[in-house]
């Protein structure tokens, strides 16, 4: 995710928020630059491999924690979720915000007499397992729940839990404030890393995915987007549904977009499925008021887009038909679209980040440019799909979509790749880049500019070694053998090394571990 404010990154929730600043909007379509990485706090330098271990000390694994240093507390141990069902009723402004039923199946991986669940904020009413009421205490951001009979080892069981409250944003010190964030008309939902448990109980880390159903009910004029897909043609009034098989800005689309007035909305309640896995803090349920727009991308693809009509420098045709040509681009790059939809959500929140929501990525209140869009519709398949098994390889998400950026940029006519490395490279005094090895920078720069330059620069520093069709063919490799499940920056070295057939380590200690500037 990139953040905003510099001119060459991509907006996202804290930390991995490139900026979401562009040179021009997309009304007029000329979508140039890129966002910022998000600067964080400069307390903890890159630590490389030497520090690791005593990171990994500070934060061991239990039933209440996955373990992780970078999110401490975050995810829990014993099980593997499979699916989260979950029933919502938003009412934006109201004395509770959120009343929830979430179901959860999972798999238990030991046996369990009881078990954590990630949930801070919200109430509690009832707990079942398996149909059976359970015990439940909530301490914290932890519901402990013990079911009426322990669920042994390898057993598939259901958990439901009836919950209500008011969500609250996450202000962290170090990496600012993200999740459930009120907009004039509704609410713009962004979780990296670990803020999905403020509106739902889950094993909030991204080693753990899932698939999701949501069922989100809202206020008459109002408009809920998810992930995933509409169970039906989304409704975004009284009127006709918007869109249709095809829609405005899509290649081969038959018929313009049918948006109805927001004036006009009657729906309330809408039902949206993920088939693929997702991890927890890519989920989103955005609400406001949105026109949206429908369609398939010259390649096949689904493409939902939303947009929130009083933003002035985004239009729904514009945003909706670089969304399409965007993933088709990084298609021919990248291997096959790994999701059933594609888009983007504009929302008028003011945040100074975007974040790669899975399927349709989320952007504030700013001047969309076509970097910006490049980079967080790149995480679909670099940290959506390949998704982190421990937050300390961040670059495998921010690095990759950073180059992603670069691609496109040089596609469409700008700046270079290799014009982009030499201007990096130049610059020897800049501390933020060489001071922060960026495969493991340490808690407090997890989202610093190195996770996403050094991290791009890497990149093209293997693409000069092994040569470009080597290149392209690790990074369809990557994608194509860790599609919908994780992957470690060892596991990246081993793919580069077999597809290759070089050596490679010394380059990747050198780029990605070592303090100060790399040789070339």
């Amino acid at each position: 995710m990139p953040i905003a404010g510099d001119p060459h990154r991509p907006a996202r929730p804290r930390r991995s928020r490139a900026a979401a600043r562009g040179a021009a909007g997309l009304t007029a379509l000329a979508l140039v630059g890129a966002a910022a990485a998000c600067q964080l706090p400069s307390t903890d330098r890159g630590t490389g491999r030497s520090a690791q271990a005593s990171q990994e000390a500070a934060v061991r694994p239990g039933q209440d924690t996955i373990g992780d240093p970078y999110v401490p507390g975050a995810g829990n141990a014993g099980y593997d979720v499979q699916h989260y069902g979950l029933k919502l009723a938003i009412t934006p402004g109201g004395a509770q915000e959120l009343d929830g039923t979430a179901e959860i199946t999972a798999t238990a991986t030991q046996r369990l007499p009881s078990f954590n669940l990630d949930l801070a904020g919200l109430q509690v009413s009832q707990v079942t397992v398996d149909g059976a009421a359970a015990q439940q205490r909530q301490e914290g951001e932890e519901l402990t729940v013990a079911p009426a009979k322990p669920v042994e080892k390898g057993a598939r069981f259901t958990v439901v839990v009836r919950y209500s409250g008011t969500p609250r944003a996450v202000n962290d010190p170090i990496l600012g404030r993200y999740g459930w964030i009120r907009t004039p008309d509704g609410v713009f939902v962004a979780c990296q890393p670990s803020g999905a448990h403020t509106w739902f109980p889950s094993n909030d880390h991204p080693s753990d995915k899932a698939t999701f159903d949501f069922e989100i009910t809202v206020p008459e004029g109002l408009t809920a987007v998810a992930n995933g897909e509409p169970a039906a043609p989304l409704n975004t009034g009284g009127g006709a549904p918007s869109g249709g098989p095809e829609a405005p800005g899509s290649p081969g689309a038959e018929q313009s977009p049918a948006v109805t007035p927001i004036s006009a909305r009657r729906s309330t309640t809408t039902k949206w499925r993920v088939k693929e896995p997702m991890a927890t803090y890519l989920a989103t349920v955005t609400v406001g008021r949105f026109n949206v727009a429908t369609g398939r991308t010259s390649g096949g693809v689904t493409n939902i887009t939303a947009v929130d009509p009083t933003l002035p420098g985004t239009e729904l045709d514009a945003f909706h038909a670089k969304n399409a040509e965007i993933t088709d681009e990084l298609a021919r790059r990248f291997g096959p679209f790994p999701f059933s939809s594609t888009g983007g959500i504009a929302d008028n929140a003011e945040v100074g980040f975007a974040l790669e929501t899975q399927n349709r990525p989320v952007y504030g209140a700013y001047d969309l440019d076509e970097s910006l869009l490049a980079h967080e519709l790149a995480h679909q398949w670099f940290g959506n799909s390949v998704s982190l098994t421990r937050w300390k390889d961040i670059w495998l998400n921010e690095g990759f979509a950073t180059y992603a950026e670069w691609l496109w940029l040089e596609k469409s006519g700008g700046q270079t790749v290799q014009s982009k490395f030499d201007e990096l490279y130049a610059n020897r005094a800049n501390r933020e880049l060489w001071d922060v090895p960026p495969g493991n920078p340490g808690r407090t720069q997890m989202f610093a500019r190195s996770v996403y330059d050094r991290g791009g620069m890497t990149l093209h520093a293997l693409r000069t070694k092994v040569g470009d069709d080597a290149f392209f063919r690790i990074l369809q490799t990557w994608t194509k053998e860790r599609r919908h499940s994780s992957g470690t920056t060892e596991q990246f070295i081993e793919v580069a090394e077999r597809v290759s057939g070089q050596k490679l380590r010394t380059l990747f200690d050198d780029w990605l571990y070592k303090r100060g500037r790399p040789g070339r």
